[in-house]
């Protein structure tokens, strides 16, 4: 739809108002001048090169060149692409587990690496559901609220290690109540939560935090990473293994029974990642079944095309045909 960017600009044309009236008045003083000059046909006879109607063209074409000028500081434009539009999708958070436990390699490189590369795979064909991210070790921290934006998600995405989240531990429960608070409360469907982690909690109120996503409505899926054998945990900027407090060294082990009960309590699926993009279709499958809602996508930043250039060039080249058009008119010998 046609718009004015700078409709203001718009109230410029009241100058044409004046100009006109004042067109008028030279006409008229012109006519009165000829009069008093003396005899009529005397006069006409002098005058015959002059041509009222060119000098009428002249001014018209003035007016002309003002109007598309005014125009053109006014900006006509129509949208073309961006800004809100209409479309069916649920809310998604993902919430990802960056704790210590995540850099064992029994998965390669990482399970960390390999938990990213899905999430980068989830994001990419999530493109019609509002996405947000959050992490997670001994505490959650919401990175980027929902959106429509994937290349923003793919920053936070890229940034998620143990250095985002101060306090080391695995606590499942902050992540899922710092999801349930980054969704809609009021809407009782239409949410998931995709959690992908090895599994391993140390917080005893997961109960608590999956009824109350199941009373929200939130359906919740899990992805494994790691293996039930796990594998020593090397310590960031380290060549040593973490050891406990009796100097044993700690094995990190996925914890599927976990997971499977977060997903089966929410009314998901649990999934193993194995393979990246296997398991993210699937999942994606899984939340494309899901019953959506309309809502509006986009930057909100809507672009237009402008057509103020075409207006300042129509302007320039009718200031330029005034120039030759004159005032008098060619008389045949």
């Amino acid at each position: 739809m046609l718009s004015f960017q700078n409709s203001e600009f718009l109230l410029g044309l009241i100058i044409l108002i004046p100009l006109v009236a004042l067109f008028v008045s030279v006409i008229r003083w012109k006519r009165k001048v000829s009069r008093a000059m003396g005899d009529e046909v005397l006069v006409a006879e002098l005058t015959k090169t002059y041509s009222s109607n060119l000098y009428r063209l002249k001014f018209i074409l003035v007016a002309a060149a003002l109007i598309l000028g005014i125009l053109a500081s006014a900006n006509l434009r129509k949208p073309t692409q961006g800004g809100n539009q209409k479309t069916a999708g649920i809310d998604v958070i993902i919430a990802l587990d960056v704790s210590k436990s995540m850099l064992s390699e029994d998965v390669k490189p990482t399970r960390l690496d390999k938990a990213k590369q899905c999430v980068n795979m989830l994001v990419d064909n999530l493109e019609n559901n509002r996405v947000g991210f959050v992490v997670f070790a001994g505490r959650a921290f919401l990175q980027m609220p929902l959106t429509t934006d994937a290349t923003a998600s793919k920053i936070f995405i890229s940034n998620a290690s143990p250095d985002a989240v101060p306090l080391q531990g695995t606590v499942v429960a902050d992540a899922l109540r710092l999801c349930n608070e980054s969704l809609d409360t009021k809407d009782k469907k239409h949410k998931a939560v995709i959690l992908i982690s090895d599994g391993e909690d140390h917080d005893p109120s997961v109960e608590a935090a999956i009824k109350q996503l199941y009373d929200n409505g939130v359906v919740v899926y899990t992805v494994g990473v790691g293996t039930p054998n796990g594998a020593p945990i090397m310590e960031p900027g380290a060549s040593v293994y973490k050891t406990d407090v009796n100097g044993q060294t700690v094995i990190s082990r996925l914890n599927e029974q976990e997971l499977q009960k977060i997903a089966t309590q929410t009314g998901g699926n649990y999934f193993y990642l194995e393979n990246s993009e296997t398991t993210a279709t699937a999942v994606v499958q899984s939340i494309n079944s899901m019953e959506k809602k309309a809502f509006e996508t986009g930057s909100g930043a809507r672009q237009y095309s402008s057509f103020f250039p075409f207006f300042i060039a129509l302007a320039v080249i009718i200031l330029v045909v005034e120039i030759f058009v004159p005032e008098t008119k060619r008389i045949a010998h």
